[in-house]
């Protein structure tokens, strides 16, 4: 018979198969939610986000505890998946971030089963959509709508990451900049403005801005696009742009400066224009809040240590608004976000002995 670490690494496996897209995660959500059904499971529901829902019944009645694992990924619907497993890893594109975090949630069921232990309230289990690219943690943020402070705390579960407590949240600013020109032909038109050359210089005058190192403050062009041929003026280009910093007041500066940078840039014939196309606030809890020590705890009954860290993930939507959130792993590994990504099989064992200590521990917190 399988180990538990066994069961869900196969598990992981098994998601990993389906593709799921930010904006896509239907099939994969559909297989989830059959999951939850199949372990017996109450309330299990899809809400209008697409996030996939179940109650594990507590005995008691103290407040439950909201456990969440984001289901899309970054690779689009074509990409190859196929899994290569070595005697110490499995490699394949999204396997860590995040299938190993959604077979968690079932892990977690079966390892308190296993255990025999008895939650003093309800744990609410989710699935859920939108964490990746332009997805803005719509998923969490209906989650959020929904349970509020309702719930004990948010416990986050990322694949990857095992020994890191994300307990403060990363502030990201997204945009989606478009420069709009009359456009002509490359020869008898040439000396007009082009939507490229355009963004070109924007994207030049963006890589001299100095950014402080502290608090850690980043800029990022992800994506390129527009033009019609090789011998065209281009009339319409965009690009897309991620604004980040530890520190809110920073990136409000660095927006500041952006956006005045992009107004600077219209004249006559040629139109930029900055849409905001994605907004993680951020937040944090100290730590020193009994949810952080909680996590450090277990991580040490396991013989790990804990690194207290900020980050972009689920757990910026409840942390900005005040309630109690963490973000944690379930394994080491690498390549996130990559088609060489792979994890770790051996830690997963205490990585998930980790995860059932924090749930059950959780529960002494007060309401």
């Amino acid at each position: 018979m399988p180990t538990l670490p066994e069961r869900i690494l196969h598990l992981a496996t098994q998601i990993q198969q389906i593709p799921a897209p930010t904006f896509d995660e239907a099939r994969r959500a559909e297989f989830v939610r059959g999951l939850f059904a199949a372990e017996g499971l109450a309330d299990v529901q899809t809400d209008a986000a697409g996030n996939v829902l179940a109650r594990l019944p507590g005995t008691g009645s103290a407040a439950p505890l909201a456990v969440s694992a984001h289901l899309d990924t970054v690779f689009p619907l074509e990409t190859d998946l196929r899994l290569i497993h070595q005697s110490d890893r499995i490699i394949g594109p999204g396997i860590g971030d995040n299938s190993l975090g959604v077979a968690g949630l079932l892990g977690l069921v079966w390892g308190l089963r296993q255990e025999n232990i008895s939650l003093e309230g309800d744990l609410w289990l989710a699935a859920n959509t939108g964490e990746e690219g332009l997805g803005d943690l719509r998923g969490m943020r209906a989650l959020v709508e929904r349970f509020g402070g309702g719930v004990r705390a948010y416990v986050v579960l990322e694949g990857m990451a095992l020994g890191h407590v994300y307990h403060r949240a990363l502030g990201v600013q997204r945009y989606r900049v478009t420069a709009h020109t009359p456009g002509g032909h490359s020869w008898t038109d040439y000396g007009h403005p082009s939507a490229i050359h355009e963004l070109s210089s924007f994207v030049t005058r963006l890589s001299a801005l100095k950014l402080p190192s502290e608090p850690r403050t980043t800029l990022n062009v992800g994506r390129i696009t527009g033009g019609t041929s090789v011998n065209t003026i281009a009339a319409e280009a965009c690009l897309e742009l991620d604004l980040r910093s530890e520190s809110p007041r920073a990136l409000d500066d660095l927006v500041r400066r952006v956006e005045g940078m992009v107004q600077a840039l219209n004249r006559p014939g040629v139109t930029i224009q900055a849409e905001v196309i994605g907004r993680r606030p951020a937040g944090e809890i100290p730590a020193s809040h009994p949810l952080v020590r909680l996590a450090v705890d277990s991580l040490a009954e396991q013989g790990l240590s804990a690194n207290l860290t900020i980050g972009s993930t689920d757990a910026n939507i409840p942390l900005s608004l005040g309630y109690p959130a963490i973000c944690v792993g379930l394994t080491g590994g690498s390549g996130a976000h990559t088609t060489n990504e792979y994890i770790y099989t051996a830690p997963v064992e205490r990585g998930l002995a980790s995860l059932v200590g924090l749930v059950r521990s959780v529960f002494r917190l007060s309401s």
